[in-house]
């Protein structure tokens, strides 16, 4: 009788990888519906202050976010002209993330991802981050977009969209 020996399968994840600042992040690719360049926003009176406003793509009202000030990142206004949206799936809406730059699709395991710690080292809190990616010699910090915004936020954005 032959012994099977069981052969482990690598899961493939891909991630968009954006920059807030110096610090790499990305989002699970399957969460990004597409990228659009700056945009003028209309703003939106009485939204949390990390609200930008929301954009029209193509006939559908987009609420958009500005991560910096989601995660109390320092303000750029210079370098806000070539920030990038990214348009992402949120419990079925759509919401825009303007972030300072995106850098490409990332490939990696999802082995090689691990819990982030709880007192994390990053700017940001811990409870917007799915886990660190450690690609090549980089650390990749993997937001998770589902907890990005609290059940009373979501509530509010699905009303300005």
């Amino acid at each position: 009788m032959a012994v099977q020996k069981k052969v482990s399968v690598r899961q493939e994840v891909q991630a968009v990888g954006f920059y807030l600042g110096e610090d790499e992040y990305a989002i699970y690719i399957n969460k990004v519906r597409e990228i659009v360049q700056m945009t003028d926003i209309r703003k939106i009176p009485k939204s949390p202050q990390f609200v930008e406003g929301v954009i029209n793509i193509r006939g559908k009202i987009i609420p958009i976010l500005d991560l910096r000030k989601r995660f109390d990142l320092a303000i750029n206004e210079a370098a806000k002209q070539n920030c990038k949206i990214l348009i992402v799936e949120l419990e079925k809406n759509q919401v825009g993330l303007i972030v300072d730059n995106v850098s490409e699709v990332m490939r990696f395991y999802a082995d090689e991802i691990e819990k982030a710690p709880p007192m994390f080292s990053s700017n940001i809190s811990s409870q917007y981050i799915q886990g660190v990616a450690k690609i090549e010699n980089k650390l990749i910090i993997l937001l998770d977009v589902e907890k990005l915004l609290s059940f009373e936020e979501k509530s509010v954005l699905e009303r300005i969209g």
